[in-house]
This record gives C-alpha cells, sequence and structure tokens, in this order.
C-alpha cells in the first residue's frame, strides 16, 4: 500500500546541514528509489513500472534526455535514482479529486510550496474556477472545451498563447504546434527558451544544426571528455556511467563548474553489489572550479593556448586539412587569439595559469574530443559567445564526424528537443510553415511570436487573454515571479494541462481550466484500433517509441493528443481542413502528416516501430559538412566578457536539489551537498562569509541589482559551502524572483538565471519595497 499524501509543508527552521558527499549513487540511491516508489505507488505499480523504464517496448522516462544503447543490451534496472523518482510521482496512487478541491479554498492553496501541491497526488477531473469563486468545481469534458473556444474566438489569435514542457511527445507537439498556427498565432513559448535556447541559437549559424553532434558510442572512443557548467550526478545521473568507463579506458575527464559536485569525483554503481558496496570508481581526471560566467575568459584562453602550441609544434594540433575544406574565418579567430591579457583571464574565472595552461595541454594532445556542457553555459548574458567559442575550440581539432569527438549539449528535459524538431518554435522557419500549409491546407502566419520571456513581457502588459500550458509550472519557471503570477492572475483564461497540482493552477487567470491527462506510464487505450503510442527524440536525436502499461488512475483523464484535438475541433469547428479526429484515434495518422512534413522522418510509422527506433540525419556528425548559409562550419571571435560584481555584491547562481526535477520537488533532500529538509539556503564561501559580516547559518534577504533596480527574496539561510569564491548559489524556483526581466541571454533571451549580483541584510520581517525600489 501507498502512503497517503503528506499534511505537513517545508519548515525552513528544521534545517539540517551536513558534510557534501564524494560519491555519486549507491546503496542509498537504490534505498530512496525503492522508498519513494512504495510510499507514493505502492509495491505493485512501482515494480511494474521500473521494470519497463528505458526499455526497449517500454516506455521513455519522463526525466532527462540521456539516451540509451541503440547497439548494446540494456542495464535490468535502465533508470536512474531521480528517474526512480519521477515515475514514483506520475505512477502516484495518491488522487486528487473534486472532494479534494472542495476542501481546499485557493486562499489556502496559495500559501502552500511547490513541495506540499506536488506530493499530494494524480488530479482525477477536469476542474474550474470562475473569477470571485474560492473553490476549483468539477466540469466535464464537452464543458471545458466549449469554455476554450468561447474564450479564445472572443479574442484575437495574437493574444492567445499556447506554452509546452518537454515532456510533451513528439505526436502531441506536433498536433499542438499546429492547432496554434491553424488559429493564426505563432507564441508557442517552450521550456527551452529557458534553458537550451542559447544552445541553438549558437550552433545553428556556427555548425548549421541546433543540436550535439555525437551518439552515445561515441563516449567509447573519446579521448577527452570536458563536462562543462553541468552536474551529471543529480541532473543525469546515467551519464556517469559513460564517463566512468571513459576513464577506465584511459580518457581524460575535465569538470568545470563552480560547485565542486559528488558526481565529478566518484560514482558507486548501483547497477552490481560491488558497484553500491565497494569503493566509488573515480570519475574526473581533472577539475577547474571557475567562477560563475567565466567560461568564456576559460575557452578564449585555451584557443590561445592551442594556436601557441601549434605554432610551437607545426602539425601537432590544429587540423588544417579539415579547416580549410570544411570552416570560415579562421584567420580572423587566429588573429583574435594570438594574444591575451592573462590578469584579466585570472580574475574572470578564478583559476591560474598554471592551471588553465594545463588542462590546455591535453586538450591539445586529445585526437578526439567531447565537450558537453548545460545551463550553467546557457543562462548568462554572454552564453551565446560562450558556446561559440566552444565550437572554435572543436573547429580548431576537427572535432566533428569522426569517432569520439563533437559537441554535446545535455538537455535536461525528456523531449525538449523532440518539442523543437516538431516545430514548437516561436521563430518558425519559412520551410516548415511552407510544408505544414501544402499538407494541411492552411494558411501558417508568418509573423514571429512570444518565446517565454517576451509572454512573461505580454503579461504585465496585460496582452494575453488566453494562455494555454501543455504540461510544465509556467508561474514558477520564469523569472520575475511576482510580475508573472500577477499577470498571469488578469488574463481572461488560463488553462493547464497537468497530471498533478503545481502553483500555476493557484495563481489563475479570471477563469482556469485544469484538465488531467495521462502520463508516460499510463495505457492509452480508449481509441477504436486499441492501444497507442507516442515517440520521443533523446539529447542525440534518436527518435525510438514510448508505451506505458499502468491502468490510470481516474476514467476521466484523456492522452494530450486526444485533448488536443478536442481543444482544436471546439475552436475551429468540425470543418476545419485540418482532420482532428482521425489524430485522436490513431496516432500512426499523426506520424503519417510528420513523415510528409519533416526531413528526416520519412517512413515514420514504420521505422519508429524497428527495435531501437532510428537516428536523425546530422550533417557535421554523419558527413562533416555544415549546412549554414554558407555551407561551412563557422569560426567566430567574440569580445572578452565577463560577469563582475559591483562593491559589497557576489555573483549568485540557481541549481535544483538532488531531490528536485525542475520546478517538482520530491522531497526535501539534497544530500550530496549535505542540506536536508529546508530549501531557502545561499551556499557561500567561508571567506565570503566572513567578509560580508555574517556567521553560518544566519538567516537574510537577499536583494539583487540590476540597471539600477534592486529584487528581494526574504528569509534564506546562509551556508558555509566550498564554493567558487565571489559567488554563491541558491535553488531555483525561490531565488526566480531576483531575476529581473530584462537579464537575459542577449541572442536567446534566456532568462539570466546564473548571472544575479546579489547582496545580503540582516532579515527583517518588514522588509518594504521588492520591487524596482
Amino acid at each position: 500500500m501507498h502512503r497517503p499524501a503528506p499534511k505537513k509543508d517545508i519548515n525552513e527552521d528544521e534545517l539540517k546541514v551536513s558534510e557534501p558527499e564524494h560519491a555519486a549513487a549507491g546503496l542509498k540511491a537504490v534505498m530512496v528509489s525503492m522508498e519513494r516508489g512504495f510510499s507514493e505507488a505502492g509495491p505493485s505499480r512501482t515494480l511494474r513500472s521500473m521494470l519497463r523504464i528505458n526499455q526497449r517496448g517500454g516506455f521513455d522516462c519522463p526525466g532527462c534526455a540521456w539516451p540509451e544503447s541503440i547497439t548494446g543490451a540494456r542495464k535490468p534496472a535502465e533508470f536512474c535514482e531521480n528517474g526512480a523518482k519521477a515515475i514514483a510521482e506520475e505512477a502516484s496512487a495518491r488522487t486528487v479529486t473534486p472532494e479534494w478541491f472542495a476542501e481546499h479554498p485557493i486562499s489556502v492553496l496559495q500559501d502552500k510550496t511547490e513541495y506540499w501541491l506536488g506530493s499530494q497526488g494524480r488530479i482525477t477531473n477536469p476542474m474550474i474556477i470562475h473569477a470571485g469563486e474560492t473553490h476549483y468545481r468539477p466540469i466535464s469534458w464537452p464543458e471545458a472545451f466549449a469554455t476554450i473556444a468561447e474564450h479564445v474566438n472572443a479574442t484575437t489569435p495574437d493574444r492567445c498563447v499556447f506554452y509546452t514542457s518537454g515532456r510533451t511527445a513528439n505526436e502531441t507537439a506536433f498536433m499542438y504546434q499546429l492547432l496554434a498556427r491553424s488559429l493564426g498565432t505563432n507564441n508557442l513559448p517552450d521550456c527551452s527558451n529557458m534553458c537550451h535556447e542559447s544552445s541553438g541559437t549558437a550552433l545553428n549559424p556556427t555548425i548549421g544544426i541546433g543540436k550535439g553532434t555525437v551518439s552515445l558510442e561515441d563516449f567509447e572512443h573519446a579521448e577527452a571528455i570536458f563536462v562543462v557548467g553541468q552536474n551529471p550526478g543529480t541532473n543525469h545521473p546515467r551519464m556517469l556511467s559513460a564517463l566512468a568507463d571513459a576513464r577506465k579506458r584511459g580518457a581524460r575527464i575535465v569538470a568545470v563548474n563552480p560547485l565542486p559536485e559528488a558526481g565529478f569525483f566518484g560514482l558507486k554503481d548501483p547497477q552490481s553489489v560491488k558497484g553500491m558496496l565497494g569503493k566509488a570508481d573515480p570519475i574526473c581526471t581533472d577539475f577547474l572550479q571557475i567562477k560563475v560566467g567565466g567560461d568564456l575568459a576559460l575557452f578564449q584562453a585555451f584557443g590561445h593556448l592551442l594556436l601557441k602550441f601549434e605554432q610551437e609544434t607545426p602539425g601537432s594540433v590544429v587540423d588544417h586539412e579539415f579547416i580549410a575544406a570544411a570552416t570560415d574565418g579562421f584567420e580572423a579567430y587566429r588573429q583574435a587569439r594570438s594574444t591575451i591579457d592573462w590578469d584579466a583571464t585570472e580574475q574572470a574565472t578564478g583559476l591560474t595559469r598554471a592551471e588553465i595552461t594545463d588542462v590546455a595541454r591535453l586538450l591539445a594532445k586529445s585526437k578526439a574530443t567531447i565537450i558537453c556542457w548545460a545551463l550553467g553555459l546557457t543562462q548568462q548574458p554572454h552564453s551565446v559567445p560562450t558556446l561559440k567559442e566552444i565550437i572554435n575550440l572543436l573547429l580548431l581539432q576537427g572535432n566533428f564526424g569522426k569517432p569520439g569527438a563533437g559537441a554535446c549539449p545535455v538537455r535536461g528535459h525528456s523531449n525538449v528537443q523532440g518539442d523543437r524538431t516538431m516545430g514548437i518554435w516561436e521563430k518558425p522557419t519559412e520551410k516548415l510553415l511552407a510544408a505544414l500549409d501544402a499538407e494541411f491546407g492552411i494558411d501558417s502566419p508568418r509573423e514571429h511570436g512570444y518565446d517565454s520571456t517576451e509572454a512573461l513581457h505580454a503579461f504585465e502588459k496585460d496582452e494575453i487573454d488566453v494562455f494555454v500550458s501543455m504540461g510544465g509550472n509556467f508561474a514558477l519557471a520564469n523569472s520575475e515571479t511576482e510580475a508573472l503570477e500577477a499577470g498571469m492572475q488578469r488574463a481572461k483564461l488560463t488553462v493547464h494541462i497537468s497530471t498533478k497540482p503545481n502553483r500555476s493552477h493557484v495563481v489563475h487567470g479570471q477563469t482556469s481550466l485544469i484538465l488531467p491527462t495521462l502520463g508516460r506510464t499510463d495505457k492509452d487505450d480508449k481509441h477504436p484500433g486499441g492501444a497507442q503510442f507516442l515517440s520521443v527524440e533523446d539529447s542525440m536525436s534518436v527518435i525510438h517509441s514510448t508505451q506505458g502499461r499502468l491502468t490510470p488512475v481516474s476514467n476521466h483523464l484523456l492522452a494530450e493528443p486526444v485533448i488536443v484535438a478536442r481543444m482544436a475541433q471546439a475552436i475551429l469547428g468540425d470543418d476545419h481542413a485540418v482532420d482532428w479526429r482521425a489524430m485522436a484515434e490513431d496516432y500512426d495518422v499523426v506520424r503519417d502528416h510528420i513523415s510528409r512534413v519533416l526531413p528526416g522522418f520519412e517512413d515514420f510509422n514504420r521505422r519508429v516501430r524497428e527495435k531501437n527506433g532510428f537516428v536523425l540525419p546530422n550533417p557535421p556528425r554523419d558527413t562533416r559538412s555544415f549546412a549554414t548559409d554558407i555551407g561551412k562550419g563557422r569560426f567566430t571571435v567574440s569580445e572578452f566578457e565577463a560577469l563582475q560584481a559591483p562593491e559589497g555584491h557576489l555573483i549568485l547562481q540557481t541549481m535544483r536539489s538532488h531531490d528536485q526535477y525542475n520546478t517538482t520537488f520530491y522531497g526535501l533532500d539534497d544530500r550530496y551537498r549535505g542540506i536536508k529538509d529546508g530549501r531557502r539556503v545561499i551556499l557561500i564561501h567561508p571567506e565570503d562569509l566572513e567578509a560580508a559580516g555574517f556567521k553560518d547559518r544566519d538567516l537574510v534577504d537577499v536583494i539583487s541589482t540590476f540597471r539600477g533596480t534592486e529584487r528581494r527574496a526574504n528569509r534564506f539561510r546562509l551556508v558555509s559551502y566550498p564554493t567558487a569564491k565571489g559567488c554563491v548559489a541558491a535553488y531555483f524556483p525561490e531565488a526566480n524572483a531576483l531575476v529581473h526581466r530584462e537579464l537575459v541571454a542577449r541572442e536567446s533571451n534566456t532568462p539570466g538565471f546564473k548571472a544575479m549580483m546579489v547582496r545580503f541584510v540582516e532579515h527583517t520581517e518588514d522588509p518594504g519595497p521588492t520591487l524596482d525600489s
């Protein structure tokens, strides 16, 4: 039997702090995985689901997008601790019924944390609340769709926004963007706008594709692997196995990060008794504890040193043949990197010249290098130049289109890459729109829509009437929390297609609908032709099927493709050019459409049924070619930049806890960092703590400064921690309120969650104004 939902919420006064751990996984990870599953879903649902996670013919873990092998056998437990937690959350036998909503008015729910809300269980019925009402109440599905149609048709397409979470499967995403464009809008913000948008913005003009250029098998051949701005021990734990195996082969593994995360140093592989109980396998050979925002300076220094080493020993470092045949702009890059200001570089990175030079030498010796990165690089004002600098290094040594080499942006959401492939993008290409128009006989809008940050601005200016959210928790995922929540509450209609309660349901529009949907683990068999399956794309462009087998907790749940189709029918009418009913009844129909619209998906229905699915074309990886506007890989030149904190301030980055997946909290134990039973903490170097005039565990209010304005977040505890000097770290979304709406990566508009300038004041119960003070 599962345990009932917790009644107690977070009490920050119960915070416990212990020493950080120095290895990831192990027996504890196995025990936590099983305990979370049994407590939420019960033994039967837990064991049945775990046996099918990431297995051929099973379902794709709704956690990270790390791939599975497409050539070899898969492990019996092809999941990690956090994957098990994600499944426990979704397979939960706890239910949130109409009676639950009747017992919990909005006034009570508004004071609950995301941890408490998410722990209550799966939503069983469609629910609605109107302006002036105190409780959500049940509504029938036909009435819900009629309500959506009434509001959408009462306004204009440009005042409707269709947000998407990366959880959404390919077929659903394709139908969702088709609905938006059939209606007449490209307002299709998604979670990638807030995470890896900078990656695509940097990669497309330099290598001609916005995705990574490696396969999982490349990790078996790499001589050097860089893990930059990323914490695989918590966010992509299965990646640690690939890194550990590479280390055993003799590869150099370089971690670059402000925090010394446990997963960098050791893995106690839970796949074997020896791994769980024995000595941890070492992971990284080198660790560069860089200052937040110093990565651009670091990669520019690497470029300078590689060119210097090449000059000293011609032909030993630079791949001149590849550069001449496949790239453009090398001479300008060479000139730009011919000099370096070492004092500025050391100040920007917090590293010594000797530390940087040592790692540059191992990079120079490597004949096959993979550079991996995640949000530590993508959420800076200068994120795009930083990532272009990585591409420069890879081009310099010819690290494309050969075994063991390439660029590897590690996506954090299980199908966020697939959503973009399917057309979820506010800036669609003419090629995509023309193909949609030809296939469906519609007239897609050409004007670009809102990304996530632009949607925040639009909410603030009361320019959004209807907001539809396909999964996700937009209110807590974006910056400027207070302003965003206030804007959402002024919207005429908010619609949340969800599995569990979250904060966005509470800060709802004047009218708000919650539409309960099936999850990855659930059977989807209410169709004329029987059970259906969906597909997803992993971080390495592999398309494969996903099919749940658990009995849904309620007969009132609808599959996401069915919800999209019925919305479309209600809004656009049954005589619309698109046959929405056919797609809802048989997902093969959706895939046939996709096969004719999107390159690389030819014969989709046959290929997705193959044992390992199929891999999408990737010119840099497949043919060492680059589909840029000039038909070549592009070297770029960027100016030196770094984050510089004003006097009396430190640089704040946000991060996940180990018991967290995006805005979902599985529990309150960040055990690798030694933080338990609390989340409102600031990790700060002991010397910075002393210089600020505070002591370990002091209670403070945090004030961020941006362009002369201030933001404030109250009641955080300072925790002495070995982070990089001059830098502090806090959990998101608690610290999101500190991010000014205009603090973004310049080219990609991604919020600057890793670039806040903060100071601390003693906590007061009467802080005064919090915005633009």
